[in-house]
């Protein structure tokens, strides 16, 4: 097998485990915000039952460790597909779209998210509270929406001409 077509099969393969590893965090995303995050937006303080400890739910590892595998596939796909001019700029443009939407996520989701798990459980409901949770929820809908388009940008990546820089 000659170098290029080496390289081309890596560099699809790679890009291929990037759209799927791409996928399975999407999966994740739409469980999260179609079952969890309804519930425990529904009515704060009373509906945050699901943080309190000792049984509460803490996504914090999964989703570092869910994030960190998936950048470090992504990572890899970009090396493989650096010499495929094409492929470079539009793999570094979404790079640039996800790298936005995480930082967005460190500025705002995971702070005001914490915010609420540090929410004393109350059998009330609190109507800022709500408006803020309400806020989070809908943001949380664009942010998840971007992520799933950012990752079908990655389908027609990977059906481009492949042209290589000599």
């Amino acid at each position: 097998m000659n170098t290029r077509l080496q390289y081309s099969t890596r560099a699809d393969q790679w890009l291929m485990y990037s759209i799927f590893a791409y996928f399975l965090m999407n999966g994740a995303q739409v469980w999260e915000t179609a079952l969890m995050v309804p519930a425990w937006t529904a009515a704060p303080p009373a509906s945050l039952i699901f943080f309190q400890k000792p049984y509460g739910l803490d996504f914090k590892a999964f989703w570092i460790v869910t994030h960190g595998v998936h950048e470090l596939i992504f990572t890899g796909a970009l090396v493989f597909n650096w010499q495929i001019r094409s492929r470079r700029k539009a793999l570094l443009l979404i790079l640039l779209g996800h790298v936005a939407v995480r930082v967005w996520t460190l500025l705002y989701f995971a702070p005001t998210i914490i915010e609420f798990q540090q929410v004393p459980y109350s059998n009330t409901v609190d109507a800022l509270l709500v408006q803020k949770a309400a806020l989070w929820r809908h943001l949380n809908y664009l942010r998840v929406a971007i992520f799933f388009a950012l990752n079908l940008l990655l389908i027609p990546v990977l059906h481009s001409k492949q042209k290589h820089n000599d």
